[in-house]
């Protein structure tokens, strides 16, 4: 679209244009590097807003950095990264031997031990602030959503830190790619063009076009801008001028790939053989057009020069034959014949060195029978792709191995492998559909841990079931743990963070039963989490910092599991156990830490970040992970619990119990009532809630294990000292006190000492309160600390102390806030009392929404799904579930349901 006018402005995409400057400027003025997702339809103009980018930034001085995806290549590790970073690493000398022996054996120019994902993000990043200091950089990745896995996960690494350079990071998806959800801000949807501005376009592009004609192809393009260019190409000069009546209406969809397929049938077959060797050839060499022509042989030249006239694909300065639109490939392999595949696979496959990975997939994809000899070899390539951090990659590598396999058992040993790696390469769905193929016939001895792993893999994450760990696992760790036992690259600590997983969830003592017995023969992580949950004592915090600061990257990324998992046990994440592992680890990781840092907002009283929780379960049930799913949804409800919003709790409760409790999970459902009981607290029903929490911890007697039953001593005193039960309230405090709770943690230390206070003699309350406050990090527990304020101002006024309107002032803020309204409500009563009113909380009100949101609120209260609403407003069904997601706490609400009572409230 308008690609020779590369520095002007695009017709209709002023806000895109904005937005793209701002960013290379920001860069520029030394003010910081920045990440922006375009997201739209083929044809839809991302390609040309890149273009536009990369004109504007070489015009400030930027060096330009470029990796398209492509569909052939998305079996390769690391694909897309050799091609963006391999001209930056061949001038580079400020590299450290490391980082240099990391990217080259990663691109596949090095023998010896594969790099970790780690040292390949690492050495990513070293390379490009060298490259920084000549000059700023502009990253521009097209076609996301077929940039291979592993390149996929380093490029999220680096938009994670692009803003400690000046690094501008551009990327391209369409809106079905996945590649959205590392994204760490909203997309930019590009929308159709207007009418006047299409009609702008193509009357530039085809001034000769009768009025007629202009009128029906606006029509039938939509909008969209390759369309408005490409079909008016298709039409004879008479249609173009109104002379001939134009065609039938074509249907939409595939009406482009259909038109590229016409434009293919009248080439040469000299020139159908070049473009098909260059729609399937990978790699930064395979598109050369030198290369091209010389496997095709005679006519190669004049099929060239037939290609580029048509307009299909022309050279581009480097000499690489590059495709008019990634439609025009695909519709290059869709009209070859099967035979046609096979054969430009072989010739392919010919021209590349024996043991390249490329070379074993085309030979893989021109085989017509069994071959073991080559399944073997990809067995070989797709274990050093795993290994180098290309799990998704070596999993696809691995099937295709085990399709080849003649030996049925040889077969069922690949497919596991590939299951497994599937897994730990965020392919869940994948991995589940390998483990019923391997369910329906046996699975060989000597792979029984590795299936046992992937069953529990998919039962846990995918289906939420959790009596495939407790049935399987315990047997998995005898195997993995018997003298000369295979490791299987580890596997017995990711079994034993599985079985412990479950083990927390459920409270199984088979799972509990196994784990200690196993205990001595994990790994200091193991053991350290499998305490944290089961005998939580002092110093714990300090020594998993030991045992992170001890560990080597490889270490720390085999371990991450576990480590998360134990500060969830203690709440002892920071910021700097963050950034440690948001780094190259794929979804099962990222999701592990999500889930960690939503707890943490709501513990830390960052709960503006409520709707993250949302979004993450959105992004958790797109990739298969329903259980991540059921718990960030479980994250939200604690939200909505605090701010004693029971309606919208009650709704969220509806769709996570029921599945928790057919699994079983004690650990969501003990939780639950809790949360039930904070309602209730919040509303003044002390009696109702006292019920719910000792229902889950009889006062007195504070249940043994998990850590986090101790923390409920704080509500639990609140409830029984407003029913009067002070006795049975000190009872407990001492119960506790004795646990040693307060050397667990400082949240721990925190709320005994504010338990300690409400329950304090007369004479001993003041003193109590103020121990509370000095307890260290007491800031930290906003909610908490607002409510143990509120009780204490509380205290004072009925004693006329002046110091009680500071206090009762300080906790309405926080509620305030917090949105907190139960609270703040009580708060002001106590203010009222004290002589000190404060002005009611605006009510929330349509005009908080924009105009985009308040469309989409309205259709939606009509009952119409996302994807009618997208048709209608000419969104994507996931832009109108990403706007409903902000639009449902604007209104005070958790579904679509609620909308249209909501804005009749309003």
């Amino acid at each position: 679209m308008q690609r020779e006018t590369q520095g002007s402005a695009l017709l209709g995409r002023q806000r895109e244009t904005d937005l793209l400057e701002a960013a290379i400027e920001r860069a520029a003025d030394g003010g910081g590097g920045s990440a922006v997702l375009l997201r739209g339809e083929a044809g839809i103009g991302k390609s040309a807003l890149l273009e536009w980018a990369g004109h504007r930034a070489r015009e400030h001085g930027f060096a330009v950095l470029r990796a398209v995806g492509a569909e052939a290549e998305t079996e390769f590790a690391f694909g897309a990264l050799h091609q963006a970073l391999w001209p930056l690493l061949q001038r580079s000398t400020a590299l450290t031997s490391h980082q240099r022996d990391a990217l080259e054996s990663a691109f596949g120019g090095r023998a010896g031990t594969p790099p970790s994902g780690f040292a390949v993000g690492a050495a990513s990043l070293a390379l490009l602030a060298e490259a920084a200091r000549t000059s700023p950089l502009l990253l521009v990745l097209d076609d996301l959503h077929w940039i291979d896995s592993s390149s996929a996960t380093v490029f999220a690494f680096l938009r994670r830190r692009c803003a400690e350079l000046p690094l501008v990071i551009i990327g391209a998806s369409r809106p079905e790619g996945a590649a959205a959800e590392a994204w760490p801000t909203e997309p930019v949807e590009l929308q159709a063009l207007s009418r006047p501005d299409a009609a702008a376009l193509l009357l530039h592009r085809f001034p000769e076009l009768a009025t007629t004609a202009a009128e029906r192809l606006l029509d039938e393009a939509a909008g969209n801008p390759l369309a408005l260019v490409e079909l008016p190409r298709q039409l004879p000069g008479e249609q173009q001028r109104g002379i001939v009546p134009l065609p039938d209406r074509l249907p939409l969809g595939r009406r482009l790939e259909r038109m590229f397929a016409e434009r293919l049938e009248s080439l040469t077959p000299a020139a159908s053989r070049l473009l098909l060797l260059a729609a399937l050839a990978t790699g930064t060499d395979g598109g050369s057009g030198a290369w091209l022509c010389e496997a095709v042989g005679d006519g190669a030249e004049e099929a060239l020069d037939r290609i580029e006239a048509d307009g299909l694909a022309r050279l581009d300065p480097a000499g690489r034959l590059v495709f008019r639109h990634p439609l025009v490939r695909t519709a290059v392999i869709s009209c070859a014949s099967e035979s046609a595949r096979r054969e430009a696979h072989r010739v392919l496959a010919g021209f590349l060195a024996p043991d390249d990975a490329r070379r074993l997939v085309h030979e893989a994809s021109a085989a017509l029978l069994l071959d073991e000899a080559l399944a073997g070899r990809l067995q070989e390539a797709g274990s050093r792709l795993a290994r180098r951090g290309g799990d998704a990659e070596g999993a696809l590598l691995l099937d295709r191995a085990a399709a080849l396999s003649a030996d049925p058992a040889e077969r069922a040993r690949r497919l596991t492998w590939a299951a497994v790696m599937a897994a730990r390469g965020g392919q869940l769905r994948h991995t589940a559909a390998l483990v019923e193929e391997l369910k329906s016939s046996p699975v060989p001895p000597d792979i029984t841990p590795l299936f046992a792993y992937a069953v529990v893999y998919v039962d846990q994450s995918h289906r939420i079931g959790f009596e495939s760990s407790a049935t399987l696992l315990p047997a998995a760790l005898d195997a993995l743990t018997a003298p000369g036992a295979p490791s299987f690259g580890g596997l017995a600590e990711q079994v034993y963070f599985k079985l412990l997983l479950a083990a927390t969830y459920t409270d199984d003592p088979r799972a509990w039963a196994a784990l200690e017995r196993h205990r001595e023969r994990t790994s200091d992580a193991g053991r350290l989490c499998y305490r944290a949950w089961t005998d939580p004592a002092a110093g714990l915090a300090e020594e998993l910092r030991a045992v992170v600061d001890g560990m080597n990257e490889e270490q720390e990324a085999g371990a991450a599991w576990l480590l998360l998992w134990t500060t969830s046990a203690i709440d002892s994440a920071d910021d700097d156990l963050w950034r440690r592992f948001t780094g190259l680890h794929g979804y099962a990781t990222q999701g592990s830490v999500a889930k960690a840092k939503c707890h943490q907002d709501f513990l830390r009283g960052r709960w503006d970040l409520a709707s993250v929780c949302l979004r993450e379960a959105e992004t958790a049930e797109d990739l298969g992970y329903h259980c991540n799913a059921l718990v960030f949804r479980h994250y939200y409800a604690h939200f909505l619990a605090g701010r004693g919003d029971e309606a919208r709790f009650r709704e969220i409760e509806r769709l996570i119990r029921p599945v928790a409790a057919q699994a079983r999970m004690r650990f969501v459902l003990e939780r639950l009532t809790h949360l039930r009981g904070l309602i209730a607290l919040a509303h003044g029903h002390h009696e109702q809630a006292y019920a719910h929490f000792a229902d889950i911890t009889p006062p007195g007697r504070p249940p043994k294990g998990l850590p986090w039953l101790h923390t409920l001593v704080f509500d639990l005193a609140e409830a029984a000292v407003h029913t009067g039960r002070c006795r049975e309230a000190r009872a407990h405090v001492a119960a506790v006190r004795a646990e040693g709770s307060a050397e667990i943690s400082g949240r721990h230390a925190f709320l005994l000492a504010a338990a300690a206070a409400l329950t304090a003699d007369e004479d001993e309350a003041d003193a109590a309160y103020r121990a509370a406050y000095a307890v260290p990090g007491a800031e930290r527990w906003v909610f908490e600390l607002a409510r143990l304020r509120l009780a204490h101002g509380s205290w004072l006024r009925r004693r006329h102390r002046a110091e009680a309107r500071d206090l009762l002032r300080a906790a309405h803020h926080a509620f305030r806030g917090l949105q907190a309204d139960p609270w703040a409500q009580r708060a002001e009563e106590e203010l009222r009392a004290a002589g000190n009113p404060v002005a009611p909380a605006p009510r929330s009100s349509p005009a908080e929404l924009t105009a985009q949101e308040l469309r989409i609120a309205r259709l939606a209260a009509t009952g119409l799904s996302n994807k009618e609403i997208g048709q209608a407003l000419r969104l994507s069904p996931r832009t109108v579930a990403a706007h409903l997601y902000k639009i449902f706490p604007k209104l005070g609400i958790t579904s679509r349901a609620a909308v249209a009572h909501a804005l009749d409230a309003c």
